[in-house]
């Protein structure tokens, strides 16, 4: 039985190393061109070079997307882009485009290439085509059960690798392929700037009646009627496993640094845990428990299971329940000083959690809290600035705290 990878998302390079440390096998993200997240960090070349280096140091891989659908001016100084990628060690790109496919073949026919979900790939002819395409990987289409997966794998060649995803956002429309934002907002979700429409309050107009605004449902908030609840597959390891698939992916290159070390920690152990003993592998709640921490919306296995209830009628928020506060930047073992740099406000002598690669959570108190300089403050109020405090626990490098929202009275 072969062990899938953990893909995690890194939307800056903060979320690369953090993807890494919390044991991502692999981490995808967007450079400087014709990626899906235009209003992402995303990576200059400085950037991507210094990532690459930090994951091959530690044995994983990096994949960039390039998943745009570009039309003609997009494609200016694609060739050069490409043997860029491919210089500064980039291990695979993600494509959806025929036309990027085929450049890549021409300019950089050594670079591995995966075919987007955005591709809306779902039957076995249609992986062998593009395998025949020069394509190594397949990234299925998320509108597909479990056993429509593992159905095409077994029509595969065993040199067609797939891909699925099992964590994260989903897309009211097929694949990703909207056309909602272009036609609100002017911004083309197909070329990475998607204003995410799907996401707004709606209510019903009678066409005589302009100004007669009707609930779909009775409240007085409208309705979220294109609004899908967030994929979660954690309680079905051994099923993802058995699909043949190479790859577990997670969504999300827009969220935080946190979120990504609470999944793909949550996902490496539970794999982990599955690969080690398959037959007397158990489900542990903590797992779940853990994903229930960092903002998301409600969850739901997606297509795998024919799950019907997908949407989410009556509010677009996202389930927050725990705020990242801080990393640790240092720690003085001497004088049990550690080094923060803020994520959120956090005040003197207040208790926080430590979120760390391996091992379950521990609470610390924070005191004698004081600035770079060395003045004595009541908070960190600022964003990204350096505080030290006293702990009565050792920290590490890289440790994340972590605070439980108050409760609105």
């Amino acid at each position: 039985m072969i062990r899938p990878e953990i893909l995690a998302p890194a939307g800056n390079l903060e979320k690369l190393k953090t993807a890494i440390n919390f044991g991502a096998d692999a981490v995808y993200l967007g450079g400087s061109k014709l990626n899906l997240r235009a209003f992402a960090d995303n990576f200059s070349n400085e950037e991507l070079k210094e990532g690459i280096k930090y994951a091959h140091d530690r044995e994983k891989r990096v994949y960039v997307t390039l998943n745009v659908f570009p039309h003609n001016e997009d494609l200016e100084g694609l060739e050069e882009y490409l043997k860029e990628l491919y210089e500064l060690g980039t291990d695979a790109i993600i494509v959806s485009d025929p036309g990027i496919i085929m450049t890549a073949r021409e300019v950089v026919p050594e670079l591995e290439i995966h075919l987007s979900t955005q591709a809306n790939n779902v039957n076995y002819k249609s992986a062998i085509f593009w395998h025949k395409q020069g394509v190594k990987r397949i990234v299925l289409a998320r509108e597909l059960t479990l056993e429509e997966v593992a159905g095409i794998k077994d029509k595969i060649p065993e040199s067609l690798e797939l891909e699925i995803f099992v964590h994260g956002s989903m897309c009211m429309s097929y694949s990703g392929r909207c056309l909602l934002s272009n036609y609100m907002t002017g911004r083309d979700s197909n070329r990475g700037a998607c204003a995410q429409p799907c996401r707004y309050k709606y209510k019903l107009v009678e066409e005589k009646r302009n100004e007669e605004y009707f609930p779909i449902m009775e409240d007085d908030r409208g309705t979220y009627i294109m609004n899908s609840k967030d994929l979660c597959m954690i309680e079905y390891i051994p099923e993802l496993v058995k699909t043949g698939s190479v790859s577990l992916k997670i969504e999300g290159r827009m969220k935080s640094a946190y979120y990504v070390a609470t999944v793909v920690k949550a996902y490496k152990e539970a794999l982990d845990t599955y690969m080690k003993d398959p037959e007397g592998y158990e489900f542990n709640p903590k797992w779940l428990q853990q994903l229930d921490r960092p903002s998301h919306r409600k969850y739901y296995t997606g297509f795998y299971l024919g799950d019907k209830d997908s949407q989410i009628y009556e509010s677009s928020s996202y389930i927050r329940n725990y705020d990242i506060i801080g990393i640790v930047k240092d720690f003085n073992k001497e004088e049990g000083i550690a080094t923060i740099e803020q994520r959120n406000k956090i005040f003197d002598n207040d208790t926080v959690e430590v979120l760390r690669p391996v091992g379950d959570n521990i609470e610390v108190k924070l005191t004698e809290m004081k600035d770079e300089n060395g003045k004595e403050i009541e908070s960190a109020p600022s964003a990204q600035m350096i505080f030290n405090v006293k702990v009565d626990t050792e920290l590490e490098k890289n440790d994340i705290l972590i605070k439980a929202k108050e409760e609105k009275k």
